[in-house]
């Protein structure tokens, strides 16, 4: 079964379903359930046009729904037309339209009745793909407040006319948090940092704003070193660690081009300062050529536009590198201690400064609570090199 097909496929299928007029929230269901037949029948038997077979699937999954709901009788008439249908396995796929809705699809789960959080977890799981644990996990929040989130979120887009325009704010976030998913190397996320990238390239050519330029340029700069991030064993590569000379320097030029002529129009946003770091780090010959004074100073800009606590802990690693672990440790102490990768932080200050048994302990902490294997790994791999220092 290929997971990454049917990911892709998504947003199409339940994009048709939406244009022939069923409503969002049960189109999704309807192509959720597709998805699942899919799994099943797929194995045994693939079809010759993958998306039309999906088409064909949900579209009948919806119409029966639609027959069950005696709340929708308006749509008898189709039920009527479609009465005495095939089984879906031996489905014929009726042609489907070569439209690309997928970022309108954004659009419509960025609804402004929408919190911006509920946008984003009901945009990572109709349309990217995510499972409600996967989100829920980025959220920090169990699985069954982010499916409850998701269903208040369906709910409240249900009816909403597919050409409403939504939030730009709440896609750039969506796109960013999809990309970042994309981005964390597991096999079955290879192509969503991909498809964020090919999105966010559609919404800078439709929408002229420096903060979608800002986005699209960080996305840029940090596929630019994808190649380098894990090493073939999967385990994580740190960034001062990574092969430099393999990073993409197409890639790198065209991000630091698209950041620059959005700086120039003077209205800074956080994608913006994002990207500025990512472009310092890309500049730089080697890791000890990092200029991590101006590093610091666009995290300052960035605090100031977000104030953010990630964004602050970010900054103390940059301090650290600019002023000293000390003073990296002094920024942190100032930051509560439960932020994620908090005690990571504090253990690599500490064995820049030079306290290995502090910082081996704190790195076998921070393995306890690392949020993916690769991580954990990497953190239990930096604790035993230090106690074997000892």
């Amino acid at each position: 079964m290929d997971e990454a097909l049917l990911r892709s496929l998504t947003p199409s299928v339940l994009g048709i379903l939406v244009r022939r007029g069923a409503d969002f929230a049960a189109a999704e269901d309807a192509v959720q359930d597709a998805l699942v037949e899919a799994v099943r029948a797929w194995q045994a038997d693939p079809p010759r046009d993958p998306k039309g077979w999906l088409v064909t699937v949900a579209w009948r999954r919806f119409l029966d729904a639609t027959r069950a709901d005696t709340a929708r009788r308006r749509r008898e008439d189709l039920v009527d037309a479609e009465r005495g249908s095939p089984s879906d396995h031996d489905a014929e796929p009726a042609p489907t339209p070569a439209v690309d809705d997928t970022l309108q699809l954004y659009f419509l789960c960025a609804h402004p009745s929408l919190t911006p959080s509920s946008a984003v977890a009901l945009t990572l799981r109709a349309v990217g793909g995510l499972t409600t644990r996967q989100i829920a996990q980025a959220y920090l929040v169990p699985e069954a407040t982010m499916a409850q989130r998701i269903s208040r979120a369906k709910r409240t887009v249900s009816g909403v006319r597919f050409d409403q325009p939504g939030d730009v704010a709440t896609v750039l976030r969506v796109l960013y948090l999809v990309f970042n998913e994309g981005y964390s190397d597991r096999a079955d996320h290879v192509n969503l940092a991909a498809e964020a990238i090919r999105l966010t390239r559609q919404l800078t050519a439709a929408i002229d704003h420096p903060e979608v330029a800002g986005l699209l340029a960080l996305m840029l700069l940090h596929h630019a070193r994808r190649a380098t991030r894990t090493a073939p064993d999967g385990s994580v590569v740190p960034l001062v660690e990574q092969d430099r000379g393999r990073w993409d320097t197409d890639l790198i030029a065209e991000g630091v081009e698209i950041l620059q002529a959005a700086l120039a129009r003077d209205r800074l946003g956080e994608f913006q300062a994002q990207a500025a770091i990512a472009a310092l780090h890309a500049d730089a010959p080697t890791a000890e050529e990092t200029d991590w004074v101006q590093i610091v100073e666009w995290y300052d800009e960035l605090e100031r536009l977000t104030d953010s606590p990630v964004v602050r802990l970010n900054r103390a690693v940059a301090v650290g590198e600019a002023d000293g672990p000390r003073a990296g440790l002094a920024a942190l102490a100032a930051l509560n201690d439960s932020l994620p990768r908090h005690t990571a932080v504090a253990a690599y200050l500490h064995e820049r400064d030079g306290d290995l048994a502090t910082a081996a302990r704190l790195y076998a902490e921070a393995a306890d609570k690392a949020p993916n294997l690769a991580e954990r790994h990497h953190l239990t791999r930096q604790a035993a090199r230090l106690n074997a220092r000892r």
